[in-house]
């Protein structure tokens, strides 16, 4: 940069941030275009939850009604899917939650043999395409002679979970202070004991959090679902299908409720974080 450029910066008046008003409208408009186009979808599936229906197919807008949401569980077949969905995802991840978490404890705390290998191997799940695990899993399965259905939907969900899980909880670990554990243990507490009343308590949030990500992820799996399932049929596997058939405005109805169901959690978790930071 020239003297002559500087000069011109550091008069009065103009400043560094001033010559780039034009690059300020851009990032704000990329942001909001962003924003747009990822809360679109969410919003359209709340405004057609109170479409007035018509016909089988509700895909444009006919009228404000109520009356979906005075029905939502109309169809038993969508009621059946969703309560499947919540189910599964639900035994997933206690199952899921607990593995996982162990073997975060044991990346982080443990020496063995064989670590990096497990370490990279929790790893595939995150970047392998779902299309790849769902087809590995099926095949699994059938050379076993397992008939697919509800229980390998389970242990297929449980596989790419506790990799979640895994990983989460590992990064809360990380920042954990060890010397708690000595000391608790040089004050005659066992190890058994020392895990469930001093690590396990801190590593608490890092738990939740690991099976909020969990159960949502298996609430709204398709791909390995699809392959796994058989003749069940999940909350997605059901919305897939009404696609093609029919698409009753309960789905949208279903879809808002579990929507705010979510927005309500993480709206009562961050008020719970900014509650304890302010109590420390």
């Amino acid at each position: 940069m020239t003297v002559e450029a500087v000069t011109t910066l550091s008069r009065p008046g103009r400043n560094f941030r001033g010559t780039f008003k034009f690059g300020d409208a851009t990032l704000r408009l990329a942001a909001g275009l962003t924003l747009l186009f990822l809360f679109a979808p969410i919003l359209v599936i709340v405004a057609f939850s109170f479409n007035k229906p018509a016909g089988k197919f509700n895909y444009t807008w006919q009228g404000f009604t109520w009356e979906n949401w005075a029905n939502p569980f109309k169809y038993p077949a969508l009621t059946d899917a969703l309560k499947l969905s919540l189910n599964v995802a639900a035994v997933s991840t206690a199952i899921a939650l607990v593995l996982g978490t162990l073997v975060a404890v044991a990346l982080v705390r443990q020496r063995f043999r064989g670590r990096t290998a497990v370490d990279t191997f929790m790893v595939l799940p995150l970047t392998s395409p779902e299309v790849v695990m769902g087809a590995s899993l099926l095949t699994l399965f059938l050379s076993m002679g397992w008939a697919t259905g509800y229980v390998t939907v389970v242990l297929a969900h449980v596989a790419f979970e506790i990799s979640f899980i895994a990983m989460t909880v590992r990064a809360r670990i990380r920042g954990f202070d060890w010397t708690l554990e000595d000391a608790a243990l040089d004050l005659g507490a066992g190890p058994t004991r020392t895990f469930f009343t001093v690590t396990l308590p801190l590593i608490v949030p890092g738990i939740v959090a690991a099976a909020m990500l969990s159960f949502a992820l298996s609430l709204d799996d398709f791909i390995i679902t699809y392959f796994v399932s058989g003749s069940t049929v999940t909350y997605p596997l059901y919305v897939n299908a009404a696609t093609k058939a029919a698409v009753p405005p309960q789905i949208n109805v279903l879809a808002t409720a579990i929507l705010l169901i979510s927005l309500i959690l993480l709206v009562a978790g961050t008020m719970y974080r900014r509650k304890r930071l302010d109590l420390t």
